[in-house]
């Protein structure tokens, strides 16, 4: 009777165990180098995702590859194919290059989510990006009442693709609306520092007046703040970024004359899209919804961020 007992017990235990194995399951998170503020976030959350759901879940096993140009990144893809991956996170260096070999990966019953820049055709099975219309209309909507809907503005833009176009074209449209309001000029800035310098340069000594300035990215208002500092003028009453880099938080916090807003396009999607990737894998549901799968387009409002509220978005520990 012993006997039978514990070659039960053997029995329940090894199928246990070929059950355990067979939950397994491998994630790809394929994404860009850290060539800027927001994409080093970008691998900041990456890691902190990776570390967060191996403590909870060790039967997910992760392959991190950062690319510092999209040859590389299509590279890293086909690798991450050949290591058996059951699913493929990523921000795509650049969206045309990327989408033949990820359709291939779509096609390959490799569940794909898609991060922020998107791809040229609909080869993912999730999207997960910021609102970046809405961040254009948001930042408008905020720098309009601000400026009691008059004066000259300047914009640096950030690199030209489809998300600035998006950006800026709300933007505009909401400053259409109110006639005193005058853009004086927008050019590309890149999402770089150094170009927000330059440009920033070019605007001071171009125009005798400005009374604020869109500077699109938090990135891009470093090199605009240190324009402006070094020139020695005091007209501008308003520099608006956007993305909230913990710096430009710590200034709402702190009271900077000049930073009073922010809106948010936060480097922790890639967090949420190596979340759904597991959830979708694991067949879970998201808390709240009566679907019985995670939803196939998740779009991350563009929230004001202000003195009042700062503190809800201050993340110290984070690169970005």
């Amino acid at each position: 009777m012993k006997k039978a007992l514990v070659m039960a017990i053997l029995v329940v235990f090894v199928l246990s165990a070929f059950v355990f194995a067979a939950e397994k399951i491998k994630v790809g998170v394929a994404i860009p180098s850290a060539d800027h503020g927001w994409t080093g976030g970008i691998v900041w959350w990456a890691q902190k995702a990776i570390k967060d759901w191996t403590a909870k879940d060790p039967d997910v096993e992760f392959f991190l590859v950062t690319a510092d140009s999209p040859a590389k990144q299509v590279g890293d893809v086909e690798d991450l194919m050949v290591k058996g991956i059951d699913a493929l996170v990523i921000l795509a260096h650049d969206s045309a290059p990327l989408t033949p070999v990820v359709e291939k990966a779509y096609n390959s019953n490799i569940l794909v989510v898609s991060v922020d820049r998107g791809l040229t055709k609909p080869v993912e099975h999730i999207y997960v990006a910021g609102d970046n219309p809405g961040l254009g209309r948001v930042s408008a909507e905020w720098m309009a009442k601000e400026l009691n809907y008059e004066g000259d503005i300047v914009v640096l833009e950030g690199i030209p693709c489809v998300i600035n176009t998006e950006r800026v074209e709300a933007f505009n449209e909401v400053m259409a609306k109110y006639p005193k309001i005058r853009i004086l000029d927008s050019q590309p800035a890149y999402w770089q520092t150094e170009k927000g310098l330059e440009i920033m340069e070019n605007y001071l000594q171009k125009y005798r007046k400005i009374d604020a300035v869109w500077a699109q990215d938090d990135d891009i208002l470093k090199g605009v703040l240190q324009a402006y500092r070094e020139s020695g003028r005091n007209d501008i009453k308003i520099m608006l970024g956007g993305a909230g880099a913990k710096e430009m938080i710590k200034m709402l916090i702190d009271g900077h004359p000049l930073v009073k807003a922010n809106v948010t396009y936060p480097p922790s999607m890639i967090a949420t899209g190596i979340s759904m990737a597991v959830m979708s894998l694991r067949g879970e549901e998201l808390n709240g919804f009566y679907q019985h799968q995670i939803p196939s387009k998740i779009i991350l409002a563009a929230e004001l961020v202000t003195p009042e509220n700062a503190l809800d978005y201050y993340e110290p520990d984070s690169i970005f």
